[in-house]
């Protein structure tokens, strides 16, 4: 998703070299490229800083948001919450209860290999849950995710150089009547 995102907006998240000691992230770049597409964006970027739900409502943002949370290494709790998402959509009972067990032993069981920060009692609720596998048994788990992602790494994807940096592209390019997107980054 993330390689879909940078190629379709022109947009590239540079990280650090893995030898840096600071681990920082480098700056979401925006191509000179003048379309609506740009303007749309623009205010798609500006609205995520509104709220949680807009951000997890923008295939963009959700891609933004992952790029930052891999940076961090937490981007487990947004991969449980999309893997929820789309298992919701699931129609088939056979479906349903394959796909639980994969999400179960992917993020919620102890020692998964993407672990989601979750109490014990809604580990053994949502264990059993799947057991009987229909398209509300994470929902608990999902929720507590959510809660913890909006609550702590939301505001930090909102403090982040590579956010405020796209935020203050966005906003120029909405300032600007001349142009429709802001002009190609100097390189110093």
């Amino acid at each position: 998703r993330a390689k879909e995102f940078k190629t379709r907006l022109g947009i590239f998240l540079h990280k650090s070299e893995l030898g840096s000691d600071t681990g920082s992230v480098g700056k979401f770049e925006w191509s000179s490229k003048h379309s609506k597409e740009g303007r749309n964006f623009s205010e798609d970027v500006l609205g995520w800083k509104e709220s949680f739900d807009l951000l997890l409502s923008s295939k963009n943002g959700v891609a933004a948001f992952h790029a930052f949370l891999k940076t961090e290494f937490s981007e487990e709790n947004l991969e449980f919450w999309l893997a929820c998402e789309e298992f919701k959509k699931l129609r088939s009972a056979t479906k349903l209860a394959s796909r639980a067990h994969k999400i179960f032993d992917e993020f919620i069981r102890s020692e998964a290999p993407k672990e989601v920060n979750i109490d014990h009692e809604t580990r053994e609720l949502t264990r059993t849950n799947v057991q009987a596998a229909t398209a509300t048994c994470f929902d608990v788990a999902q929720g507590k995710t959510r809660t913890l992602m909006e609550k702590d790494s939301y505001p930090r994807f909102l403090k982040s150089p590579a956010y405020r940096d796209l935020a203050a592209q966005a906003s120029a390019a909405l300032a600007s009547p001349s142009s429709c997107g802001p002009a190609e980054p100097s390189h110093t």
